[in-house]
């Protein structure tokens, strides 16, 4: 049985990662110099790139082809990695909103003693006791 590296594992050496990402290696040492990637070290201080890395060398590559500068590729770089986060942290977001919805729905139905809601007030009102305070028509439900 094999096992496939994950996309982080550092296994190119430095002369394989040139060769596949079409770059010289110096080129690659500038980058790791620039702060633009930072390759896996061997015990002896060999660089070691993961598939991820690789894929972002060839990105850097693509963006300097297409004319954009250094300094433009670390902002291009640093956007994407900001994205990256807000959409990753969007899904939590979105994954507490609906785990937030289910439990009102269940204590607005345990309250009502009858079938849960299908759709529930849109107004959330965070309070320094952090309870949920839902506004309804006829006033708040605690």
């Amino acid at each position: 049985m094999t096992m496939t590296p994950g996309p982080d594992t550092p296994i190119y050496v430095i002369s394989v990662a040139a060769q596949l990402t079409g770059l010289h290696p110096q080129t690659l040492r500038t980058y790791e110099r620039m702060g633009l990637i930072t390759p896996g070290r061997t015990g002896g201080g060999g660089r070691r790139y993961s598939p991820r890395d690789v894929e972002l060398l060839r990105s850097i590559a693509d963006l300097t082809a297409s004319g954009i500068g250094i300094e433009g590729v670390r902002r291009i770089l640093d956007l994407e990695h900001r994205a990256d986060a807000l959409r990753a942290r969007n899904e939590e977001l979105q994954a507490e909103l609906e785990a937030t919805r289910e439990a009102l729905r269940a204590a607005l139905a345990d309250r009502a003693g009858r079938r849960t809601p299908e759709r529930l007030p849109a107004i959330f009102t965070p309070t320094p006791s952090r309870e949920i305070v839902v506004w309804r028509r006829g006033g708040a439900f605690r």
